[in-house]
């Protein structure tokens, strides 16, 4: 595991930020390292992708486009009529290229912080979950449950929050990725299962 200098990537990071998400990231980071903690992951890793997570979200539109077309990374329709849906795939693109991050685990940790995936990592889960859980959040439905269950199991967790994610979402599906579908589908088979 490569060493970071979390407290100059901070400052780094909190220059492209306004106040509320740099407030968010830190929340994020500080959870990522509890749930680390809590499941066994590496706390470094944990940090670095919880602090990274959000690098891109406050860029504009236009040059989120323009950063997607000038580095050759797909943008699907979706993305492409909701610019914003952009910043997690272009967050790990940024956390390559600005922050010299190479670990593919904390790159994916932040590809799919948004969305999800079937067969997440530990720390995919926990960069997810973090996104969802930290101390700011306050608006999603079952929150004291989904926080209590965030230390104890990461797939259940992952169940609860994307069942609800879609629950939500689903008057307006036309901003939904498939992706997160798919990933709610892989842990509602697997809690099934188990």
């Amino acid at each position: 595991m490569k060493s970071y200098n979390l407290i100059k990537m901070q400052k780094k990071v909190k220059k492209y930020m306004d106040e509320d998400r740099y407030a968010h990231t830190q929340g994020v980071m500080y959870m990522c390292a509890a749930l680390a903690m809590a499941h066994g992951e590496d706390l470094m890793s944990a940090q670095v992708a919880g602090l990274l997570h959000d690098c891109a979200k406050c860029m504009s539109n236009d040059k989120k486009l323009k950063i997607c077309e000038k580095n050759g990374i797909a943008v699907s329709v979706a993305e492409a009529e909701n610019p914003f849906l952009l910043h997690a795939k272009l967050g790990a693109y940024l956390a390559r290229k600005k922050y010299d991050v190479e670990e593919e685990d904390i790159l994916n940790a932040i590809r799919y912080h948004t969305t999800g995936r079937p067969r997440m990592s530990r720390l995919e889960k926990i960069v997810y979950i973090a996104d969802y859980i930290e101390p700011l959040r306050n608006k999603a439905q079952n929150l004291p449950l989904i926080r209590e269950r965030a230390f104890c199991d990461l797939d259940e967790t992952m169940y609860l929050i994307l069942r609800d994610t879609l629950e939500y979402l689903g008057t307006s599906a036309d901003v939904l990725d498939p992706m997160t579908k798919m990933a709610y589908d892989y842990y509602k088979e697997n809690r099934e299962e188990n």
